[in-house]
């Protein structure tokens, strides 16, 4: 895609979408069946936003953002809009994140280590797209 697209915007969406299915195998994937939402607090434009994702052994089965509440997911994950940018830019690592209190998971931390790497590779995907933010 040429030029740069707005963050969590739908274009944003279609995006990720489109790159999550053409570069994440279910074998890269881990074969996981697991749905995550992060919730944005402080957001440019004054909104909550939420950004959803979940696989079903290993495929991509949705990917949605909006305002407002998440659907419901095995992990929310919840912080500044910032923190999440620098990730989306690969700036910042979702565990390190995590463990320094910069997000909030609810959820089963052992099983969220676990799928830290399967989350990481989601991450570096996201990474490649050029957005405004």
């Amino acid at each position: 895609m040429s030029g740069t697209i707005r963050y969590l915007s739908p274009e944003w969406r279609n995006e990720v979408e489109r790159l999550l299915k053409a570069e994440l195998s279910p074998e890269k994937m881990n074969n996981i069946s697991s749905s995550m939402s992060n919730i944005y607090r402080n957001c440019p434009d004054g909104t909550e936003r939420f950004f959803h994702v979940k696989f079903e052994n290993g495929a991509v089965s949705a990917v949605l953002v909006g305002n407002g509440a998440p659907p419901a997911a095995e992990f929310i994950i919840t912080g500044d809009y910032e923190v999440f940018a620098r990730i989306s830019r690969a700036e910042l690592g979702a565990q390190k994140a995590l463990m320094t209190g910069k997000l909030k998971l609810k959820g089963n931390m052992v099983k969220a280590l676990k799928l830290a790497s399967v989350v990481d590779r989601l991450n570096k995907v996201i990474a490649k797209i050029q957005a405004e933010y």
